[in-house]
């Protein structure tokens, strides 16, 4: 009797081996990327039909006065790899006929001329650019002096590699003579101390329109933890591969670099009309700049060089339509006023205009080719403006014309016009929003239940789980995958540890991906895919990254800012009924201090810097540092920083026992902001 009970435990065993084993089999299978549906191979065999692909100009520019290819990946300084292009050496062996049924064939035209990396004459002798080392382009305008940069990437470490290779091939005493930011956006500025010393700060001339601190810090540091987070969705630069299916690249350029961002305060401010161009030499060169705001970034220019009649449209003209909203989140851009920026610029040198570049992609030569782009560019934003505005005034809702708007043919032809980085779906439902706000005017929409809520509503209309996850895989067989994204949405926020569907709505993002022309569309649904069914691998990559603000934006906000963003921390309901007020110095780098007064009165933070309460007001001196830690880590984490800085002498509080339990308080009503917070699940 002993022996069978020990054979059937044996058994057993051996049986919830083979279970688990399956059960192993059936996760890793989940984990793996499907291959194409006969519903996407179709859609992307529609492409091939509908688009030009005999036409190769732009693979002559893309290639066109290469001086020096980049070699190798990028490393910082401890070793770690910051870019690599050779991750997408796979796209360049694929012709349009042989692309690969996971990949949509103009995107992957896209992305195989975005592979071209090195260092490029524009100009021969006077303009050149890297390309290729970063999502940006930095451009090298040769002055009397030294070197003119335009854009300094993304990184530091990018920024010096092409500095590097520059110095290699063009000058070997490399100096730099001048900077411009050619607008707000971190892939404009970020390398600054890659090109620069720190020392260099102040000395060298650093060129910037109008308002970009200010709109530089309110989106990499007010909303830039949101951003962060949804733009590792956009560029698929987290979780992802590099192989055709997954990511392949952004459209306006491959992806971010991973290294170290800065930023330096310009010390010329920019304020000029196409009119009245800014005009001064820049160290000896012949430059018009005029200021273009409320187009691809909130406080943009343009330039003209006449002496070599080539203009810099900065983003504002580029080899993709752009967004006039971007999906990583941003303030709704103006296509109206992008679109007479444009015109403006080709009614004053569209006539002798022979070559155009910009803060990405490559140049387009010939004036007659440059006018076309031009004009087409230019009619396609006002498009997208006046159409959206004719069905809005018709009634239509956002979703709705987002649905309707088509482009004509003369526009949708020219492939500097496709939606590789912007679409014209989402561009649409920005411009309603612009002019219309988010509330579509039914009532259904104005007061909606919260996504979890709504969701296991939903759920329980639908006849269950079972019966919603039946149907979502009926509808999946027929390619409906939209609708069983928005269907199993819902189940998946009712019910997040549902792993049949997560891995369907997995498998619904996966194909909309692979179809989809846009890179940030195809990076969000992939991304989103990866999120759904690889949890663990997520928890241990997010244990292993956090990332934190930018400690050199926060060590260069000005006293006002810098304050504001402590104000945006501040959990109101922790505070409600008290009121705190306290005088508070704050230790610079330089050595100076940055005085100001504190209040918390009906659960907001007002900030008044310079001002000082006087001695009824218990005093808190600390250094920046300290500040920014108390921020970054809010709650207990910013107790302990300021704890820890009384120990080093780093920190003070003035006044009594319960002024000191007081900012103790108001410390612990401080949030942080966790990187990681989820988007595809609740």
């Amino acid at each position: 009797m002993q022996n069978r009970a020990t054979h059937c435990t044996i058994v057993l065993f051996l049986l919830l081996g083979v279970f688990a084993q399956a059960q192993n089999k059936n996760l890793a299978n989940n984990l793996i990327p499907k291959p194409a549906t006969p519903a996407t191979i179709e859609a992307n065999k529609r492409v091939l039909k509908e688009l030009n692909f005999n036409d190769t100009l732009d693979y002559v520019n893309a290639k066109r006065y290469l001086i020096a290819r980049l070699e190798g990946p990028i490393k910082d300084k401890e070793g770690n790899v910051v870019w690599d292009m050779s991750r997408y050496d796979f796209l360049n062996k694929y012709t349009p006929e042989t692309c690969p049924p996971e990949l949509n064939p103009s995107l992957m035209r896209q992305e195989q001329l975005n592979t071209y990396a090195g260092l490029y004459a524009v100009v021969p002798d006077h303009i050149y650019q890297i390309r290729g080392f970063d999502l940006s382009v930095m451009s090298l305008i040769k002055g009397k002096t030294g070197w003119i940069v335009m854009d300094p990437l993304v990184t530091v470490e990018t920024a010096k590699a092409g500095i590097d290779l520059a110095k290699k091939h063009l000058d070997r005493n490399f100096q730099v003579s001048a900077i411009i930011f050619t607008h707000s956006h971190i892939d404009h500025y970020g390398g600054v101390l890659g090109i620069i010393e720190p020392s260099d700060i102040g000395k060298i001339p650093i060129y910037a329109p109008e308002g970009f601190l200010e709109h530089a810090f309110n989106e990499n540091i007010m909303a830039g933890n949101a951003m962060g987070r949804r733009a590792s969705y956009m560029y698929g630069n987290t979780i992802l591969e590099h192989d055709v299916r997954s990511q392949v690249g952004a459209g306006l350029g491959k992806t971010t670099s991973s290294g170290h961002s800065t930023i330096a305060i310009p010390t010329v401010s920019i304020n000029a009309t196409i009119e009245q161009p800014y005009d001064t030499p820049i160290d000896g060169v012949r430059v018009h700049i005029w200021n273009s705001p409320n187009t691809e970034a909130p406080t943009e220019m343009m330039f003209y060089f006449p002496d070599f009649k080539a203009f810099c449209s900065a983003e504002e003209v580029t080899q993709t339509m752009h967004n006039t909203y971007s999906l990583r989140g941003t303030m709704v851009r103006d296509p109206l006023a992008w679109s007479q920026y444009i015109d403006q610029a080709l009614i004053r040198y569209g006539n002798e205009v022979d070559v155009i570049f910009a803060s990405h992609h490559w140049p387009t030569w010939g004036n007659k080719v440059v006018v076309n782009l031009l004009k087409k560019q230019r009619d396609l934003y006002k498009y997208i403006n006046d159409q959206t505005l004719r069905l809005t005034n018709q009634g239509y809702t956002m979703i709705e014309i987002g649905e309707q708007v088509k482009l004509p043919n003369t526009l949708s032809q020219l492939f500097p016009n496709r939606g590789y980085y912007g679409t014209l779906n989402h561009n649409v439902k920005a411009t309603y929003q612009r002019y219309i706000g988010w509330f579509d005017g039914n009532p259904a929409n104005l007061h909606s239940l919260p996504p979890t809520e709504a969701g296991k509503k939903y759920v329980q209309f639908m006849g269950g789980p079972a019966n919603v996850l039946k149907m979502a895989k009926a509808s999946y067989d027929m390619g409906e995958y939209r609708w069983v994204g928005m269907v199993l949405n819902h189940l998946v926020f009712a019910e997040p540890n549902n792993m049949p569907a997560r891995h369907l709505l997995a498998d619904a993002y996966e194909q909309m991906g692979y179809q989809a022309e846009s890179g940030p569309w195809r990076n969000f649904y992939l991304t989103g895919a990866r999120e759904l069914r690889d949890t663990a691998r997520l928890r241990l990559f997010t244990q292993k990254n956090n990332p934190e603000p930018n400690r050199d934006d926060l060590d260069n906000m000005d006293a006002s800012e810098y304050f504001q963003y402590l104000a945006i921390h501040l959990n109101g309901l922790k505070v409600e009924g008290k009121e705190f007020t306290f005088n508070l110095i704050m230790e610079e780098k330089d050595g100076s201090s940055t005085l100001c007064l504190i209040k918390v009165e009906n659960s907001v933070l007002r900030a008044y810097p310079t001002v000082f309460g006087g001695s009824k007001y218990p005093i808190v001196t600390l250094t920046r540092s300290v500040m920014n830690d108390i921020m970054i880590k809010g709650g207990k984490g910013a107790v302990e920083s300021f704890e820890k800085a009384i120990i080093a002498q780093k920190a003070t509080i003035s006044g009594s026992g319960k002024d000191r339990l007081e900012w103790i308080e108001l410390l612990l009503a401080l949030d942080s902001f966790p990187f990681w917070f989820n988007i595809v699940e609740p």
